[in-house]
């Protein structure tokens, strides 16, 4: 594994990267059922229009996040792509969980690529549930520091992503983890990099997950949802 140092910010493909091999993609979802995938209350979850979807309404509320388990074991190096809708008011949110572990009451905590509105600056960040919180907004590549001190920088493509989102309609997100470096591209854009230096924080390994946030009603559904374990 090639670990970056403070010069690698300015790099835009690591030598883990380079030096990685990727096996055969692995599709996750079966587009009818929820089998492979477990939450502690299953209530918010179902199989609607061929895709995993998460409600929560007036009737049934949500007043703690909710997450939804993929149950094929820890994930360390890996390629995502998944297709996503949200739909709800400007407070809906939800998340993808990568690396992340499962809390003794199934809150699943560490690394998620956020899903929001795009008015609101999570969509294609980076968060730590749980954790350090904001690791990187949207347009920011973030370097953390052994001390856990962060440097950051601009992104180019951040108002492309932002232009390419398809509000209450499908997009897409490609999430690349290779050793210690997180980026994440929304429609093809990238919209957030980490590079995490600080061993006692980071995880090197862990569950994926969807999120379902508290808060207001709302919907969220998952689809072609696609792994490539890399070596």
């Amino acid at each position: 594994m090639c670990v970056s140092a403070g010069a690698a910010l300015l790099m835009t493909v690591s030598c883990a990267k380079q030096e990685a091999v990727a096996e055969d993609s692995n599709s996750l979802f079966d587009g009818q059922s929820l089998n492979g995938w477990k939450a502690p209350d299953m209530s918010y979850w179902s199989v609607e229009e061929g895709a995993i979807t998460a409600q929560s309404s007036e009737e049934h509320p949500c007043d703690h996040n909710q997450f939804l388990v993929w149950q094929g074991g820890d994930v360390a190096n890996f390629d995502l792509k998944l297709k996503f809708k949200l739909e709800g008011s400007d407070k809906a949110n939800s998340g993808v969980q990568v690396r992340s572990q499962i809390e003794p009451d199934g809150h699943v905590v560490g690394y998620q690529v956020d899903i929001t509105p795009p008015e609101v600056d999570w969509l294609g960040s980076i968060y730590d549930e749980k954790g350090r919180k904001s690791l990187a907004i949207r347009g920011e590549k973030t370097l953390i520091k052994p001390d856990g001190s962060m440097e950051k920088e601009q992104l180019a493509e951040k108002d492309a992503a932002v232009a390419s989102y398809k509000p209450g309609d499908w997009n897409e997100y490609h999430i690349t983890f290779v050793g210690n470096e997180l980026t994440v591209r929304l429609n093809g854009k990238v919209t957030a990099m980490v590079i995490d230096e600080q061993e006692e924080e980071r995880e090197m390994s862990g569950v994926l997950a969807l999120q379902l946030h508290s808060g207001p009603p709302m919907k969220v559904q998952f689809k072609d949802i696609e792994l490539t374990k890399i070596d």
